[in-house]
């Protein structure tokens, strides 16, 4: 037999043993959170038609999916996002529903990314989506969720940072900018690689001082007065009215009582095209990755044809097992398994002895005793 055969592709693991029970105790403590904002499971399949990821939907670059053949030849794609799927299940089965739709999610998702970026390509993501709500209340409600979500799980010391993709659109509007530059901008941006923009900036001959400005934004983070200082800088109503979102979002967390968990960040802007509104991410210490994504998509559903506003997150389970194991933060796991061994003569004793702490909840394994040992 090839030792190959034993080891794993790039990218993806095996888990197992106290680490796996760590992970299904997380698992476990989100799901608490997610129920207890009232939202409804939901399964999507793990595999679905290229179209429902495809460059127009707005989600993961083709290059970086997984793509097979079924024997009709239709292209399928292992799903590297669940908003995609869940966008194509309410618009199937609720495209009437006017009432808001709670859905909660979880499963692994799967992105071909280079062996140089060293991230996993298989990840377990837990998530909730909130359709048929454009209201303020209702972004205020799934940051709630995911603060409420991640203190659960034993994590203390984490930040949500709240963007609005609106005021980056608004703004490349006013400059002037062709489709291509904004989203050649959005990717430099995005990475905040400051010099990229400049250089971008410059070899498409954008004017001062919208030059200034769009470069301004990759440096717009922190508290409220970032926000006055984004106000003060346009005169556009759609990057105005994204501030003013913005500003009666804070006052709304304020009722919640999370202003320690928040701060905000205008140069924020998702590779995933399909976000329109409020976008949000959690960071946290030992990871280098945001731990927590989400935004608002209010157009996505209007692809698989149901016109409703959305906004949902997923957390990646794996990105907070290990900010947890940095942070030492303990997780308790359920009690280690009792063994039972027995000989013939005793066996009817024990399988007994294993069957009462079975039902007490004990787990309790019989096995022979062998000679010798």
């Amino acid at each position: 037999m090839s030792k190959k055969l034993l080891h794993t592709p790039e990218g993806v693991r095996d888990i197992y043993g106290k680490e796996y029970a760590r992970k299904l105790q997380v698992e476990k403590k989100l799901q608490e959170s997610i129920r207890l904002y009232g939202y409804e499971d939901i399964q999507t399949p793990t595999f679905e038609f290229f179209d429902v990821f495809s460059k127009e939907i707005g989600t993961t670059p083709s290059k970086e999916l997984y793509k097979f053949f079924d024997k009709e030849g239709n292209t399928l794609v292992l799903r590297p996002d669940f908003t995609p799927s869940i966008a194509r299940c309410a618009a199937k089965y609720f495209c009437d529903e006017k009432v808001p739709l709670r859905f909660s999610y979880m499963g692994n998702t799967f992105t071909n990314t280079s062996n140089l970026q060293g991230k996993l390509k298989e990840v377990t993501q837990m998530g909730v989506e909130l359709i048929n709500d454009a209201s303020v209340e209702a972004d205020a409600e799934m940051i709630s969720l995911v603060i409420d979500s991640l203190l659960r799980t034993g994590l203390k010391q984490f930040q949500v940072s709240i963007g609005e993709v609106e005021y980056f659109k608004g703004l490349c509007e006013e400059a002037g900018l062709d489709e291509e530059t904004e989203n050649d901008l959005r990717t430099c941006i995005s990475g905040k690689n400051y010099f990229a923009a400049q250089e971008l900036l410059i070899e498409r001959r954008v004017e001062e001082p919208y030059q200034s400005r769009l470069l301004k934004v990759a440096d717009m983070f922190g508290d409220m007065c970032s926000l006055q200082e984004a106000k003060s800088m346009v005169t556009n109503s759609r990057s105005l009215a994204a501030i003013e979102h913005l500003e009666k979002l804070q006052e709304v967390l304020k009722v919640y009582g999370l202003a320690e968990y928040i701060s905000f960040d205008l140069g924020m802007l998702s590779k995933y095209k399909y976000y329109t509104g409020v976008i949000f991410k959690a960071y946290t210490y030992g990871v280098g990755d945001a731990i927590v994504k989400g935004g608002r998509y209010d157009h996505l559903l209007h692809q698989f044809g149901k016109e409703a506003p959305a906004i949902g997150f997923c957390a990646v389970i794996d990105s907070i097992l290990e900010a947890l194991s940095r942070q030492k933060v303990a997780i308790e796991i359920p009690d280690e398994i009792q063994n039972l061994s027995y000989t013939p003569e005793n066996y009817q004793e024990k399988l007994k002895e294993a069957l009462a702490l079975r039902a007490k909840g004990i787990p309790v394994t019989l096995t022979a005793e062998q000679t010798g040992r």
